[in-house]
């Protein structure tokens, strides 16, 4: 296999699988974000401010998955 169509297909892999795992990621914890709220009220404040940092922790992963598809385009 050609370097040029190794780091394409990589390209896509890396930017593509990085973007479903962060999806997957932002639902389950808004998912368990909305679960804890129901079950206590009171604690919404502090809860929605941890959900808000964990889903911008999890959302690094699509921007580091973008950064190694740039690495990778200029591989081709």
């Amino acid at each position: 296999m050609e370097i040029g169509a190794a780091a394409a297909i990589g390209m896509g892999l890396a930017a593509g699988l990085s973007a479903a795992g962060s999806a997957i990621g932002d639902g389950l914890a808004c998912g368990k974000a909305i679960e804890g709220i129901a079950r206590q009220p009171e604690s919404k404040g502090n809860v929605m401010t941890l959900m808000f940092i964990s889903v911008g922790l999890i959302e690094s992963l699509p921007i580091i998955g973008i950064v190694v598809a740039f690495i990778l385009m200029g591989q081709m």
